[in-house]
């Protein structure tokens, strides 16, 4: 049998499921779906270089070009941080390139001393390059260049669910309000888990729920996620991951 090297030029987009029609998806089919082993895993047929290919339909930063729109990563311009690194806001104008409309954006550069590293920014690209729903956060592009490992997403106006149940400046939230984000979240997870090629996001709290300006939630950091089985299959996790209080008991208890 003839073995042929695969490249993301050969995979064309199929079918995502949709949740509503009124908010058309971009659609792939789920079994063609690239898994981050065939990234990860040094003997996979599939180079890094292939992540510009247009499948994924991501833009490929410089560090310079992201120097330029966070205004040298300014500290007025910051954001937040956590295990993978600090995050900036930035803004794109039409002029960067063709294709790439005027927006504010989100920057969240790898920290090279920080708790997560390469493989969790390559979860983020291999999962947010390809599912696309109005529940996840938007993965606009990435830089990669020489050590620095750099992502950049949507710009979420509202910040996170936690800011806005813990701030001390933050009003109280409706309960309808409440219910609109829980709803939301729950639909982002539904969405990964009944996918033909599952994915189990590993990471669910408040703090990687970001609300949009009608309160929409949006999954975010996917540097934990992982392809599940397909079918009727069973997998027992060697390495629990997540964040203590958040994460299901018994994944906790038993690893699977």
């Amino acid at each position: 049998m003839v073995l042929k090297k695969i490249t993301w030029k050969a995979i064309i987009p199929g079918c995502l499921k949709s949740e509503s029609s009124s908010f058309p998806e971009p659609k792939q089919t789920c079994s063609q779906r690239l898994s981050i082993s065939d990234l990860s895993n040094p003997g996979s047929p599939i180079s890094f270089s292939d992540l510009s290919i247009s499948i994924f339909n991501l833009h490929v930063f410089t560090l310079q070009e992201l120097r330029t729109l966070t205004n040298e990563f300014s500290k007025n311009n910051y954001l937040g941080g956590g295990g993978f690194g600090a995050v900036y806001k930035g803004f794109i104008d039409d002029k960067l390139r063709p294709g790439l409309k005027a927006q504010p954006v989100a920057v969240k550069a790898l920290d090279l001393d920080g708790s997560q590293g390469h493989r969790e920014w390559l979860a983020e690209v291999t999962f947010l390059g390809q599912l696309k729903h109005r529940h996840l956060v938007n993965l606009i592009g990435y830089c990669c260049e020489d050590e620095n490992r750099l992502l950049v997403y949507e710009y979420v106006e509202r910040g996170s669910v936690e800011d806005k149940l813990f701030s001390r400046y933050s009003a109280a939230l409706p309960w309808l309000t409440r219910l609109k984000i829980a709803a939301g979240a729950a639909k982002g997870l539904a969405f990964l888990h009944e996918e033909e090629k599952p994915v189990i996001y590993r990471d669910f709290k408040t703090s990687n729920v970001l609300l949009d300006s009608d309160y929409n939630a949006k999954l975010s950091d996917f540097g934990l996620a992982m392809d599940g089985l397909e079918g009727d299959q069973t997998q027992i996790t060697a390495c629990v991951m997540g964040t203590e209080g958040y994460a299901a008991p018994e994944y906790i208890n038993t690893g699977d």
